[in-house]
Order: C-alpha cells, then sequence, then structure tokens
C-alpha cells in the first residue's frame, strides 16, 4: 500500500482545523500543516496530533504555499485539504482502495458538499463542485494563481464520495473572507463601469435562477448575494487600481 502525506496551509484556522485533522489522522501516514503565522491557537491544536508536522512559512499566494507544503511531504502521493473541510468515512475508505492499488492515474477529483448557515447546499451550482486533491507530486503540481489555484494534471480520475466544506463560520466571516480573496485577484482584463453596473446584477441571476440557488432557501439567496457581491468588489478593485496606475 502507498504511504499517504496530507498537505493542509492555515492562518487563524483554530476553529476549524480540529475536525480537520480528526477526519484525516487515520488515512495519513504524516500530516504537512504549513501555516501563515497564525495570532490564535492554530499551531497549539496541530501540535496535538502526532502525525502533524507544523511548519511555518510567509504566504505569497494559495498555489505557491500548497506547493511550498507539497514539496516538503515525504511520500508520492499527497492529499491536499484544506482547513475548512473533512473527509467522509467512505471517502477514506475510498482514498485507501486508490492507495492499495497500483492506479493508472496521477491524479483523482473529489467532490465537495457545502455546508452553509448550517444547510448542506443542494444547488447554487456547488453540487456538480469537484477539485483535483488527491495526486502524485511526480506527476502533478499546484498551479501559481495566487487565488483559485489548482492541480495541474492531465491523467485524471474521479473519486464516488465526496468530502464536507464548511467555508464560512458566519456572515462576517464570509464578507472578510470576499474582501481578502478580491484585493489579491488580478486579471490583464480593462473593466469599465458599464461592465461592473451589468455583471453585478447577472452574477446573482445566475446563481439565484439559473444555478437554482432559489431552491435552497434562504441560505441560497443569502448565497447568491454574497457570489454578486464577490463580482462588484472583484471589478471595482480592479478597476481602482487600473485607476491609480494611470496616475502614476
Amino acid at each position: 500500500m502507498e504511504k499517504l502525506s496530507v498537505v493542509i496551509i492555515t492562518f487563524n484556522e483554530e476553529r476549524n482545523i480540529a475536525k480537520c485533522l480528526d477526519s484525516v489522522h487515520d488515512v495519513a501516514d504524516e500530516i504537512i500543516v504549513v501555516d501563515s503565522f497564525s495570532t490564535d491557537q492554530t499551531e497549539a491544536i496541530c501540535l496535538k496530533y502526532s502525525k502533524v508536522r507544523f511548519s511555518q512559512h510567509a504566504f505569497k499566494g494559495f498555489g505557491a504555499q500548497k506547493q511550498f507544503a507539497t514539496d516538503l511531504a515525504k511520500n508520492d502521493w499527497v492529499l491536499s485539504i484544506d482547513a475548512d473541510e473533512t473527509l467522509t468515512k467512505t471517502l477514506q475508505d475510498e482514498i485507501r482502495s486508490v492507495l492499495n492499488a497500483e492506479s493508472p492515474f496521477d491524479s483523482y477529483s473529489i467532490k465537495r458538499q457545502t455546508n452553509y448557515l448550517g444547510r448542506t447546499l443542494r444547488y447554487c451550482g456547488m453540487h456538480t463542485e469537484k477539485h483535483v486533491r488527491l495526486f502524485h507530486k511526480k506527476k502533478a503540481k499546484f498551479s501559481d494563481h495566487q487565488v483559485h489555484e489548482h492541480i495541474v494534471s492531465t491523467n485524471v480520475s474521479a473519486l464516488k464520495n465526496p468530502m464536507i466544506h464548511f467555508p464560512y463560520q458566519s456572515i462576517a466571516h464570509h464578507v472578510d473572507k470576499i474582501n481578502n480573496y478580491t484585493s489579491m485577484y488580478s486579471s490583464k482584463r480593462s473593466i469599465t463601469p458599464f461592465q461592473v453596473i451589468t455583471k453585478v446584477p447577472i452574477r446573482f441571476l445566475t446563481i439565484y435562477f439559473f444555478k437554482l440557488a432559489i431552491l435552497d432557501g434562504y441560505a441560497g439567496f443569502i448565497w447568491a448575494m454574497m457570489g454578486s457581491y464577490y463580482s462588484f468588489l472583484k471589478y471595482v478593485k480592479l478597476s481602482e487600481r487600473r485607476q491609480l496606475l494611470r496616475n502614476d
């Protein structure tokens, strides 16, 4: 059976990290935690787990940070999981089956179920969400995107069982994350005021009606509103940065 390294990047994840570590502990041979100098109890919690190798590294973007963590892994097979995610028991068993066989694939995508405001989102476009997370580190690597990073791999299969995602502890936490992510977003596209005005309501309508967030009730409505708010901040910040560069 192949050995598995689990890699996790953290920053102030004291509310999530124990649940995440508990879910990967039995399937992992080692757990690499790379922390961006948390100011809460993240480190203390991580050090309670015997399999955890904890280190700190300055954050320069999600892609670079996750690749740094991957490079620390002793084993060829790596599972990348976020601190606000957990493995289900059925997914743990499926991962063991992959490691127990001689896999013809370089990487595997995993479905993700999102829990938002205490409810599992069944629609909102989230029911089809999947990401490559289990991979052979000599045959796949992270992109260097600051946000929305992904595994670069050509020989990909899919696992059947999902992981569970708990992305936001509260509405305030959701707003804070949106603010942070949109500040890191970059694009070479020019953004006009007209595009800002039109893209935001289109984003809401797309999530709420076409991606069927309306069927997720109140949680779906809030999710759609936050999605449009994300688009709004992303585009106005890009526009603002371009204006500042022109003024310089």
